[in-house]
């Protein structure tokens, strides 16, 4: 069985979401940043930031002026923020290397800092055309179902996502570019994870839904909670460094976390280790870029 991708490129030409990285104007450098920014994280949280940066940092030369610290304190409360000193990195080879342009070729695009898979096809793809195959987790399950017949897609494999998607792709490179962005689309707001609303889905047919939609019979991810982990320490920890002008001595971080030292301590350390964090010689805590 394959997708439709008329009725689902008809579909979302009258129902997509207006996501401002989707908007005209809008240049590969900002689509490269809602990308990464995206990742784990919700869009509700991400395009208010993103407006932020995009205002800014509208090409990678300003950002590559900026310090690491003044991006990650940019970025904020959104997480995960080696995503931030890997932008900042990325921004100094396009500013460098690259003419201030984001380039247009995968193969180009993996070779720039922080950039895998994922990223690099979908910058080729949405920010200019390119008929390359865009895997996330939304595109996976939407194959999963209306192609293959199960209700989830299983263990992740580069090789064989691409192919699978690959294979669905329109011949011409302008319908494939909007039939992945509407792929992507229809797995985040209609065949999702747990509550799939297929009396919505666009699709004619759908082989899960041929199946009598059986349930999945392997393992769940399970779901990683956030509340008492290390990933919560290193949050507070980085809010104390954002919200300080200048290095804080050891004393103001132990306070964020008094419940278990030891797991503050190793927070701690993780951050130092990711090059999130300085220590200055006369022992202070400062964001990256800020201690020395």
């Amino acid at each position: 069985m394959t997708v439709d991708s008329s009725a689902l490129i008809r579909w979302y030409d009258a129902e997509a979401r207006d996501l401002p990285w989707r908007r005209e104007g809008v240049t590969a450098w900002h689509i490269l940043m809602s990308e990464i920014m995206l990742q784990q994280t919700p869009v509700v949280r991400v395009a208010p930031i993103w407006e932020q940066w995009v205002q800014r940092w509208p090409v990678p030369s300003l950002m590559a002026a900026s310090s690491q610290a003044d991006v990650l304190r940019a970025w904020g409360k959104l997480g995960y923020p080696r995503r931030a000193l890997r932008l900042h990195q990325c921004s100094e080879v396009l500013a460098t290397q690259h003419g201030d342009v984001v380039p247009s070729d995968v193969d180009t695009l993996l070779g720039l800092p922080g950039i895998g898979a994922y990223t690099a096809r979908a910058v080729a793809c949405f920010a200019y055309g390119q008929r390359v195959p865009v895997v996330d987790t939304n595109v996976r399950r939407v194959v999963a179902r209306a192609v293959h017949g199960n209700a989830e897609p299983g263990n992740p494999s580069t090789v064989r996502d691409l192919a699978d998607v690959s294979a669905l792709l329109p011949r011409t490179r302008a319908r494939a570019a909007t039939f992945s962005a509407a792929l992507m689309e229809l797995g985040a707001t209609i065949c999702t994870a747990r509550s799939p609303e297929c009396s919505r889905c666009p699709l004619p047919s759908c082989a899960w839904m041929d199946a009598g939609r059986p349930a999945h019979t392997g393992e769940r991810r399970k779901v990683q909670k956030f509340a008492g982990t290390d990933r919560q320490v290193r949050g507070k920890l980085m809010a104390v460094l954002r919200d300080s002008s200048r290095p804080v001595e050891r004393v103001r971080l132990d306070q964020v976390w008094l419940d278990d030292p030891g797991q503050r301590d190793r927070a701690l350390h993780s951050l130092l280790l990711d090059g999130l964090v300085e220590q200055t010689d006369d022992g202070l805590f400062a964001l990256a870029g800020e201690g020395s």
